[in-house]
């Protein structure tokens, strides 16, 4: 649905990676990495994100960190926009509500390169984690959202993920 809107893959991507949380941040040769794509595409994007406001740039040691501009009068339309295109505002939700003590909920896998195949990949970290309950509630919310939802506890999970929420 939203990538008809924003036809640009890249852009996407980035949206995704800085909206869907605050504390997300990157630069540019870490996004092209993290992206699989050309400095160059990803160069264009954060430039033009960044004048229009929705990015903020702040240097750090010679490096220009890229994030999300909370203060801009779009940002919380846009989070919710993005968090509503990947299924997960309901997700976060019952996830908090009921699921034990939860530390950070992330995407992992296709998800979180900014591409939507229908699958969704969620890794939950915490302690007393009611696995049952959230198995339970991502097939809920799947059949609701209409992708797979897959969930994984507690692992050590060195690939690119995107924070979700985090304590």
């Amino acid at each position: 649905m939203l990538d008809k809107l924003i036809t640009s893959k890249t852009r996407l991507k980035l949206l995704i990676k800085f909206f869907v949380l605050a504390d997300n941040h990157g630069h540019l040769r870490g996004l092209a990495g993290e992206f699989q794509e050309s400095t160059n595409a990803i160069r264009k994007e954060l430039n033009q994100l960044s004048a229009a406001g929705y990015l903020e740039r702040i240097i750090v040691k010679n490096k220009i960190i890229y994030r999300a501009n909370t203060r801009h009068t779009l940002f919380d339309p846009l989070q919710k926009l993005i968090r509503t295109y990947l299924g997960i505002d309901e997700i976060i939700d019952q996830v908090l509500d009921k699921a034990g003590d939860v530390s950070e909920i992330s995407f992992i896998g296709d998800c979180a390169k900014g591409e939507d195949l229908g699958i969704i990949e969620i890794l939950i970290l915490g302690k007393n984690l009611d696995q049952d309950y959230l198995i339970n509630i991502a097939h809920k919310i799947s059949l609701r959202i209409g992708k797979q939802i897959t969930i994984k506890f507690n692992e050590q999970y060195s690939l690119q993920r995107i924070v979700l929420f985090r304590i």
